[in-house]
This record gives structure tokens, sequence and C-alpha cells, in this order.
């Protein structure tokens, strides 16, 4: 999903328990007048903004800044849970959008925190939000945020790179498709988006990768569905970008769902 909506709708309240999203659904743009942690107890969640796109499997917990106009997409059945979050500690946290590490402890302690009726009000609650955010401001960040076009020349080819990341054209071929050169697509790769087309894919598989293999895909299903060559080059790409092998991140993020 690339798409976020030029009038998006002001969110007034959010129940700390959102409804199951089936495979594939959206909330569409909006925004909130205070932070928001986002979590997705099973599933994936993808949150879109107009600079960026940020990947978070079960064992990942997305942050939206006060004001920050997102939307979303589920993959596989989600259960999100969302809590809104103080001022102070919105204070804290980076001022744009932002997926942690999610420890066992900020884990346990959040899906806690998300089971009470009303989570600021009682003595457990105000316990468990200082558990959250002390262990929310020493989790390591997620590198992986996909920054997203303005300028509609190369909007036309990552859109085309969304709906097929495994689609092996060069940059020559999708201008070809979408009526820009290749010199004016690389530009702008390099100014819109200070990386490479070829970099640009790449992380754009990887975060698809992700959810695949958050969802329990094997990491040769997972290498051939999104286009690479051969496993090992999926492996050393994943590794560089993420930090850990894939086979690695598989195990862990299947040890978060259990």
């Amino acid at each position: 999903m690339t798409e976020v909506a030029q009038q998006a709708v002001f969110w007034t309240d959010d129940s700390p328990v959102c409804e199951p999203m089936g495979h594939g659904e959206d909330i569409a743009a909006h925004f909130h007048d205070y932070g928001q942690l986002r979590y997705a107890a099973s599933g994936a969640l993808v949150t879109t903004t107009k600079v960026g796109t940020w990947v978070a499997p079960a064992n990942r917990i997305t942050w939206v800044p006060p004001f920050y106009v997102h939307s979303s997409r589920s993959y596989g059945e989600t259960d999100v849970r969302v809590l809104p979050v103080p001022a102070a500690l919105s204070e804290e946290l980076p001022p744009e959008p932002s997926v942690f590490v999610a420890s066992a402890l900020l884990r346990e302690a959040y899906l806690a925190m998300s089971s009470e009726h009303e989570p600021a009000a009682s003595e457990r609650g105000r316990l468990l939000l200082a558990v959250i955010g002390a262990e929310l401001i020493r989790a390591p960040q997620e590198p992986l945020r996909l920054p997203e076009p303005s300028d509609p020349r190369l909007k036309a080819v990552t859109d085309l790179l969304h709906a097929d990341p495994a689609i092996s054209a060069t940059l020559a071929e999708l201008g070809r498709r979408t009526g820009s050169s290749e010199r004016t697509l690389s530009r702008l790769f390099g100014s819109e988006l200070s990386m490479s087309f070829h970099q640009w894919r790449t992380l754009l598989r990887i975060q698809r990768a992700l959810l695949g293999l958050s969802e329990g895909t094997s990491v040769t299903e997972t290498a051939m569905r999104l286009g690479w060559a051969n496993p090992g080059s999926f492996i050393d790409a994943f590794t560089e970008l993420v930090g850990q092998t894939p086979g690695r991140y598989r195990s862990t993020a299947g040890a978060a769902h259990s």
C-alpha cells in the first residue's frame, strides 16, 4: 500500500483492542491529536505515510507521533492492539514514525496494558505504561524505512514495484512502461529518495521478506518469491540490512507468535 489520502480523517479516540483484520484489509488515512503505539499480536501491520512505509511483524511495535497522517494494511489474520501515548512519553520518542524491536518484557507489558479497560486510569495501568516507556526508550529501532516519492514520474515506477516486488525489469524498461527516461528516473531516485533504483527495490523486497518470514515461509521460498536469483544472494542482502540472517529472523518471529 502506497497511497495516503489527501483528505485524512481526524480520529479522536481508539480502543486499545481493534477488531481483528483480515489479510489485505486497509485502514484509511487518518491522524490523531495524540501519539499512538500499534502492535500486531498476530499477523503483520504495514504503516504508510507520505514519506515512507514501515513494516511491523509480531516482534515489532510501531510508533506514530501526534498529528502524523498514516494509513495501514494487514498481512495475514492480524490482531492489532493500539495504545494512546501521553504527551510526556511522546516527547521522548522519535518525531517521525518508527518501528521498535519488541523485547519479551515490552511485548508482555504491552499486551497486559491493552487488556485494561481504561489503561491510564488505574495504578496497574500507570505502572505498565512506565515499563513500556522504559523499554521503548532503550529498544533498538528497525532501520528499514522505505522512502516513498512524491514526483509522479517516480511514483509510477515505485507503484509497479509495490504491485510486484519480484519484477526483474531494468530501470530503463520500467521507464518505457511509464513514459520516463532512465536518466530522469535515476536522477529522481537519488535526489528524492537518496538511494539508487537497485537499493530501493532491494529494500522493498526485504520489507516483503520480513512479512513472509514472519508467517513461516521458508528462506528459499521467500527468496524465489521476491525475485532473487538464488537464496545466497537473498541471505547476504537480508543480513546486511536487518543485522541477522533470514533464518534467525524467521525463528524469532515465530517465537513472537507463539
